[in-house]
């Protein structure tokens, strides 16, 4: 199988090619410098030279506070740069993987997401993510769109070692009432390598169950064995441009491990 990955010196990226060349794929990587997502006529270009069986759709502005003040850029790359993508794919008949995110939802419901849950995101980046999933729909017939949430990994700046960075510090105070499910790259591009053999369509791949900013927190010292000053606090106490939903945990299908066995190996892998 021929994959070509957008993308692909992101964080998620970094994980999920070698992940996919394990399994036997022949891996194409690019990324803003081999193609730009939001030239059309290079897209087209590129894929219609390459004949890919697969893309997998990594590359995305993914600045959540940032989008609210260049909504602009966002769009252009999220919403253009994807239905550039789409619409490539769609006309070559080759399938397209969409990577997308627990924030195309509001928060407001107190049971988990199911991927057929009617989206309403309540921020730009969220927005722009949404209209990249509406996109996808309307231009491609073979697709998956994979919602995801949380995400860290080895690659790239993240929750978790921003955590670790901070442990010096008198106090650490964490958002505690925000709810969501904790997500490792690598269980991702796991992830996204078992949906291939499912229908196509939408799915959530995330970290099975879920945990607040605070407890994902607590979890991440409590593995490091480090002993910090770690202090509960609410979204009005720590105030960010960008609205986050309350409550976005998804129900993933038993596609992902739980979110702390995940937590515990990359943790491991860190320390090497």
């Amino acid at each position: 199988m021929k994959v070509l990955v957008t993308g692909a010196n992101g964080m998620l990226g970094q994980d999920l090619c070698p992940i996919f060349e394990d399994a036997g794929a022949f891996v194409i990587e690019t990324d803003v410098d081999t193609l730009d997502i939001t030239n059309a006529g290079q897209v087209k270009q590129v894929l219609s030279d390459i004949r890919p069986d697969l893309v997998v759709h990594c590359a995305a502005y993914t600045n959540v506070d940032k989008a609210e003040e260049d909504l602009k850029t966002a769009e252009m790359i999220n919403v253009t740069g994807t239905e550039n993508i789409a619409e490539a794919c769609g006309k070559l008949g080759i399938t397209l993987v969409y990577i997308s995110t627990d924030y195309v939802f509001d928060g407001t419901k107190k049971d988990p997401y199911k991927p057929d849950d009617r989206p309403n995101p309540i921020n730009n980046y969220g927005i722009t993510k949404y209209e990249g999933e509406e996109a996808v729909r309307s231009l491609c017939e073979k697709y998956y769109i994979a919602r995801t949430s949380w995400l860290y990994g080895h690659h790239g700046k993240n929750f978790v070692e921003t955590m670790l960075s901070l442990a010096d510090k008198p106090e650490i105070k964490v958002v505690d009432d925000q709810t969501g499910c904790p997500t490792w790259t690598v269980e991702l591009a796991n992830g996204i390598l078992k949906l291939l053999s499912k229908p196509y369509g939408t799915y959530h791949v995330c970290g099975s169950g879920s945990t607040t900013w605070y407890g994902f927190a607590k979890e991440i010292f409590s593995q490091a064995g480090l002993n910090v000053n770690l202090q509960p606090c609410t979204t009005e106490e720590f105030p960010r441009p960008a609205k986050r939903p309350a409550h976005s945990v998804m129900d993933n299908g038993k596609i992902c491990r739980n979110w702390q066995a995940a937590l515990k190996d990359y943790m491991e892998l860190r320390n090497f």
